[in-house]
């Protein structure tokens, strides 16, 4: 039997540091034919030298910036094979990743085959956690796509899959003006609308976790329009291809959508308190994930490393000292969420310590600030 040519497509934007080990990694799969892609999406780094150097190793597409989904559009339009499999510039493939998917997917029924991926730091060190950390699903996932709702799934993100070119070539190119991240969500919503879900138990792909990973740096109010699109482009491609989803937006919303709805509100309580371009600690026990409240304004949490949530403090002692250090650091709030407002009476001392020293501005059901330039 033929073995079918695979595509491994890689997207980049200004991750030069961490982009020759996703090309390398691509190029030593011990499965062949291969052909690897990269496409950069209008980097300013020296990203595109880096590519340079790689010459007929690879296949090079530089574009303007346009956004992943304009990205993924771009690599697919170059791409011949039979088995494309999208991999983000900065996470890595496994040597085996491309011939266990390869073997799922000769089933014609198969349209994409998704793995878990093994979390590591900005500096390739283990994480020790699985992303994501549930088992995926596989089999006819149609009717718990078409009756669930989009937060429900559970699914892996872009390094986490490979794809049948027969099943992409219906849905592509994507609509990358309600892409510009977070394209993958596109792809593997609608999938079980046209064929099977094949899953490898083992992790194919390691995905690093850097402070600056796709959504990091989007407001929760952005979030939510983005959200409102997504629902929007899956119903109209469904609608395309004649399948009904009859009350689909409303049904497909759910939680994560009336969640988004409650953080983007923050956003209006915290805008007069927190002028643009400053820092801000927030401790919210990473409840509120890798968003942020305000536009142009950077969130630290409370503890961190890295830019990375580290953990609560093991006592008022370490809280006061890591607080201190992001202070001269340059911080100039704290703020604390709904779900970390139980520290005011496990860290009694840091909490007086905060109120003996600095101004709270807001004191709310949802919400604690201090400005860290005013005096008590």
């Amino acid at each position: 039997m033929n073995k079918p040519l695979a595509s491994i497509i890689i997207t980049n934007y200004n991750y030069g540091r961490f982009l020759p080990e996703a090309i390398d990694s691509a190029l030593n799969q011990n499965y062949q034919p291969i052909e690897v892609i990269v496409v950069d999406d209008g980097s300013t780094d020296g990203s595109q030298q880096i590519i340079a150097n790689y010459g007929k190793q690879i296949i090079p597409l530089l574009k303007e910036n346009g956004g992943q989904g304009s990205a993924f559009n771009a690599g697919f339009a170059k791409s011949r094979g039979e088995v494309i499999c999208f991999l983000d510039a900065d996470d890595v493939l496994l040597p085996s990743a491309i011939a266990r998917a390869v073997e799922l997917l000769r089933d014609p029924n198969i349209v994409q085959v998704h793995w878990p991926l093994y979390a590591i730091d900005a500096d390739g060190k283990p994480l020790e956690k699985f992303i994501p950390d549930q088992p995926l699903p596989e089999g006819d996932l149609r009717n718990v796509h078409l009756h669930g709702t989009i937060d429900s799934h559970v699914f892996s993100p872009t390094s986490g899959n490979a794809w049948s070119r027969s099943y992409l070539e219906k849905i592509f190119p994507l609509p990358d003006i309600y892409y510009c991240i977070n394209a993958d969500a596109y792809l593997t919503f609608l999938s079980p609308f046209f064929g099977r879900i094949k899953r490898i138990a083992e992790y194919q792909s390691l995905y690093r976790i850097h402070g600056h990973n796709g959504t990091s740096k989007r407001t929760y109010s952005w979030q939510l329009s983005q959200y409102h699109h997504h629902i929007t482009a899956l119903c109209e491609s469904l609608h395309k291809h004649g399948i009904q989803v009859e009350d689909a937006f409303e049904r497909w919303k759910g939680s994560e959508y009336e969640y988004l709805q409650r953080l983007g509100a923050l956003e209006q309580e915290l805008t007069p308190l927190i002028p643009p371009g400053q820092e801000y600690i927030l401790v919210d026990m990473n409840e509120w994930g890798s968003g942020q409240l305000l536009d142009n304004c950077q969130s630290i949490p409370l503890l961190e490393k890295d830019g990375m949530y580290w953990g609560a403090p093991p006592d008022d002692a370490i809280a006061i000292k890591e607080f201190e250090r992001l202070h001269r650091a340059g911080v100039s709030f704290i703020v604390f969420g709904w779900p970390a407002f139980w520290w005011f009476d496990y860290y009694a001392e840091f909490a007086r310590y905060l109120r003996n020293k600095f101004r709270c501005v807001l004191d709310n059901e949802r919400l604690v600030v201090f400005d860290l330039r005013l005096a008590a």
